[in-house]
C-alpha cells in the first residue's frame, strides 16, 4: 500500500497553486476540470511521489480547514527557507523548534489557512 494524496479544498485554485510551488517548491503534475464550476490540481516534489490535491469548486466558496492538521515537507537548511519566506511576506506562525537535536521545524499557513510544516533532519 502506498499514500497517494491529501486532498485540500481551496476557494483560490491560481493563488494555492503559486503557494505550493513557490513556497512550498512543489511541481504542477496535472491540473483539468472536473464539472462544472470544479477544477482540481495536483503537486507533487516528483512524478510518483506522494501528491497534494487542490480542489477549487465555485458553488463553495468558504473553505473550513481545521487546526490540528498540518502538512510537513522536508526542506535542506531551516534557517535558508525561514529567510526566504520571511522574504516573501508570509508570517511564521511557530517556530523555529527543535524538540530533539536531530529535528528542527516551523510552521506557517497556506492562502487557506492549511499549516504547512518544513522540517530539517539532522
Amino acid at each position: 500500500m502506498r499514500f497517494c494524496w491529501t486532498t485540500i479544498k481551496v476557494s483560490d485554485l491560481e493563488d494555492s497553486i503559486r503557494f505550493y510551488q513557490d513556497i512550498v517548491g512543489l511541481q504542477l503534475q496535472r491540473k483539468y476540470e472536473a464539472g462544472p464550476g470544479k477544477e482540481i490540481a495536483f503537486l507533487a516534489a516528483e512524478t510518483g511521489q506522494t501528491e497534494v490535491e487542490l480542489i477549487a469548486d465555485e458553488n463553495q466558496t468558504k473553505v473550513e480547514i481545521g487546526n490540528d492538521i498540518s502538512l510537513g515537507f522536508t526542506v535542506a537548511s531551516i534557517q535558508d527557507k525561514l529567510k526566504f519566506v520571511q522574504n516573501e511576506g508570509i508570517k511564521v506562525l511557530a517556530g523555529p523548534i527543535s524538540p530533539n537535536p536531530e529535528i528542527e521545524f516551523f510552521y506557517v499557513s497556506d492562502p487557506d489557512g492549511v499549516k504547512i510544516q518544513f522540517v530539517e533532519n539532522k
